[in-house]
Protein backbone atom coordinates (compact mmCIF):
# COMPACT_ATOMS: atom_id res chain seq x y z
CA UNK A 1 0.00 0.00 0.00
CA UNK A 2 1.14 3.52 -0.75
CA UNK A 3 0.10 6.23 1.67
CA UNK A 4 -1.70 8.99 -0.17
CA UNK A 5 -0.51 12.46 0.77
CA UNK A 6 -1.75 15.88 -0.13
CA UNK A 7 1.43 17.81 0.58
CA UNK A 8 3.78 18.44 3.46
CA UNK A 9 4.22 21.33 5.85
CA UNK A 10 7.33 22.07 7.86
CA UNK A 11 7.13 23.51 11.39
CA UNK A 12 10.06 25.49 12.78
CA UNK A 13 10.59 27.21 16.12
CA UNK A 14 11.41 30.92 15.91
CA UNK A 15 12.80 33.33 18.49
CA UNK A 16 10.99 36.51 17.39
CA UNK A 17 7.73 35.93 15.52
CA UNK A 18 7.48 39.52 14.27
CA UNK A 19 10.99 39.37 12.77
CA UNK A 20 10.21 36.02 11.17
CA UNK A 21 6.96 37.34 9.69
CA UNK A 22 8.81 40.35 8.28
CA UNK A 23 11.30 37.96 6.67
CA UNK A 24 8.94 35.29 5.33
CA UNK A 25 5.98 37.54 4.42
CA UNK A 26 7.58 40.96 3.90
CA UNK A 27 10.68 39.82 2.01
CA UNK A 28 9.93 36.39 0.54
CA UNK A 29 6.24 37.02 -0.13
CA UNK A 30 4.56 34.31 1.93
CA UNK A 31 0.89 34.87 2.71
CA UNK A 32 -0.33 34.63 6.32
CA UNK A 33 -3.13 32.03 6.23
CA UNK A 34 -3.79 31.52 9.93
CA UNK A 35 -2.43 32.54 13.32
CA UNK A 36 -2.89 31.85 17.01
CA UNK A 37 -2.64 34.52 19.66
CA UNK A 38 -3.25 38.26 19.87
CA UNK A 39 -1.54 40.62 17.40
CA UNK A 40 1.15 41.60 19.91
CA UNK A 41 1.86 37.98 20.99
CA UNK A 42 1.31 35.65 18.03
CA UNK A 43 2.54 32.20 18.98
CA UNK A 44 1.89 30.20 15.81
CA UNK A 45 1.28 30.93 12.13
CA UNK A 46 0.55 29.04 8.93
CA UNK A 47 2.16 30.62 5.86
CA UNK A 48 1.82 29.86 2.15
CA UNK A 49 3.87 30.79 -0.92
CA UNK A 50 2.39 29.31 -4.10
CA UNK A 51 2.06 25.61 -3.16
CA UNK A 52 4.58 25.72 -0.29
CA UNK A 53 3.33 25.78 3.29
CA UNK A 54 5.39 26.67 6.36
CA UNK A 55 4.37 26.84 10.02
CA UNK A 56 6.22 28.99 12.55
CA UNK A 57 5.89 28.55 16.29
CA UNK A 58 7.48 30.74 18.93
CA UNK A 59 10.29 29.10 20.82
CA UNK A 60 9.28 30.85 24.07
CA UNK A 61 6.14 32.27 25.58
CA UNK A 62 6.48 36.07 25.60
CA UNK A 63 6.92 36.26 29.41
CA UNK A 64 9.68 33.56 29.29
CA UNK A 65 11.60 34.88 26.29
CA UNK A 66 15.21 35.87 27.03
CA UNK A 67 16.60 39.18 25.74
CA UNK A 68 18.73 37.51 23.06
CA UNK A 69 18.57 34.23 21.11
CA UNK A 70 20.61 31.26 22.28
CA UNK A 71 23.70 31.19 19.99
CA UNK A 72 24.10 27.42 20.39
CA UNK A 73 20.54 26.86 19.21
CA UNK A 74 21.12 29.05 16.14
CA UNK A 75 24.33 27.11 15.38
CA UNK A 76 22.35 23.89 15.58
CA UNK A 77 20.14 25.10 12.71
CA UNK A 78 23.10 25.00 10.33
CA UNK A 79 22.12 21.48 9.24
CA UNK A 80 18.62 22.56 8.17
CA UNK A 81 17.97 24.12 4.77
CA UNK A 82 14.74 24.95 2.96
CA UNK A 83 15.14 24.43 -0.79
CA UNK A 84 12.72 26.31 -3.03
CA UNK A 85 12.57 25.71 -6.76
CA UNK A 86 12.30 28.99 -8.64
CA UNK A 87 12.55 30.32 -12.19
CA UNK A 88 15.55 32.60 -11.68
CA UNK A 89 17.82 32.63 -8.61
CA UNK A 90 19.51 35.79 -9.93
CA UNK A 91 16.19 37.61 -9.83
CA UNK A 92 15.61 36.43 -6.25
CA UNK A 93 19.13 37.59 -5.37
CA UNK A 94 18.45 41.12 -6.66
CA UNK A 95 15.17 41.21 -4.74
CA UNK A 96 16.58 40.09 -1.37
CA UNK A 97 19.67 42.31 -1.62
CA UNK A 98 17.38 45.32 -2.11
CA UNK A 99 15.55 44.24 1.06
CA UNK A 100 18.79 44.17 3.08
CA UNK A 101 19.44 40.43 3.15
CA UNK A 102 23.11 39.45 3.04
CA UNK A 103 23.89 36.81 0.41
CA UNK A 104 26.45 35.86 -2.19
CA UNK A 105 25.46 35.74 -5.85
CA UNK A 106 23.95 32.42 -7.01
CA UNK A 107 26.42 29.71 -7.98
CA UNK A 108 26.14 26.59 -10.10
CA UNK A 109 26.57 23.38 -8.10
CA UNK A 110 28.45 20.41 -9.62
CA UNK A 111 25.12 18.57 -10.00
CA UNK A 112 23.67 21.26 -12.29
CA UNK A 113 21.58 23.46 -10.01
CA UNK A 114 21.98 27.24 -9.85
CA UNK A 115 21.62 28.02 -6.15
CA UNK A 116 21.24 31.12 -3.99
CA UNK A 117 21.83 30.57 -0.27
CA UNK A 118 21.09 32.89 2.65
CA UNK A 119 19.79 32.62 6.22
CA UNK A 120 16.53 33.49 7.92
CA UNK A 121 16.50 35.42 11.24
CA UNK A 122 16.86 32.16 13.23
CA UNK A 123 19.83 30.81 11.30
CA UNK A 124 17.94 28.35 9.12
CA UNK A 125 19.43 28.16 5.63
CA UNK A 126 17.26 29.10 2.68
CA UNK A 127 18.12 28.17 -0.91
CA UNK A 128 16.37 29.30 -4.08
CA UNK A 129 17.43 27.11 -6.98
CA UNK A 130 16.76 26.21 -10.59
CA UNK A 131 18.12 23.61 -12.98
CA UNK A 132 20.81 24.92 -15.32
Amino acid sequence: MTVETQGMTTLIQVFDMQKSLEFYCGILGFELLDKAGPADDIGWVMLKLNEVYLMLNTQYEMHDRPQTPDRERIKAHSDTCFYFMCADPDEVYEHIIQKGIVAERPKIAPYGMKQLYFSDPDGYSVCFQSAV
